[in-house]
């Protein structure tokens, strides 16, 4: 197994406060369910996609959750979102104030893949693509409702 591990930043309009509640409950699924534990560190969640999205499901697992600095650490166990070549992906979101009362997103990925399996660089580029996507529409969702998550 090897672990291949990317990091990325990026800037949001949004306060870190604000954007770190819809972060851990976007608004992008279906559904979401946990399937174990109590919504802290090591619960277990199955998110399910809408219509739309490249994925049907992924159940991540949360490693890591700290609502004070604004981390967010979980892997994604199961589901399409993973291949026969990677056996998880953990990846840790952190939200700094930047100066101009938004945030900083700074983000890292580690893929842990089965056997010799070696990641390529598009695979990553079009996992940030989505990601980026992501976290667009989560942005455009906060800037056109203001109440939400305060």
């Amino acid at each position: 197994m090897g672990v291949f591990t990317y990091a990325d930043e990026s800037t949001s309009v949004i306060p870190p406060p604000r954007l770190f509640k819809a972060l851990i409950a976007p608004q992008s699924v279906k559904s979401a369910e946990i399937v174990e534990g109590d919504g802290g560190v090591g619960t277990i969640k199955k998110i399910s996609f809408g219509e739309g999205s490249h994925y049907s499901y992924v159940k991540h697992r949360i490693d890591g959750l700290d609502k004070d600095n604004f981390v967010y650490s979980y892997s994604l166990v199961e589901g399409d979102a993973l291949s026969d070549k990677v056996e998880k992906i953990s990846y840790e979101i952190k939200l700094v104030a930047s100066a101009d009362g938004g945030s900083i997103i700074k983000s890292s990925s580690n893929y842990h893949t089965t056997g010799d399996v070696e990641i390529k660089e598009e695979d990553v580029k079009a996992g940030k693509e989505k990601a980026t996507g992501l976290f667009k529409l989560i942005e455009n969702y906060l800037v056109a409702n203001p109440d939400a998550y305060n």
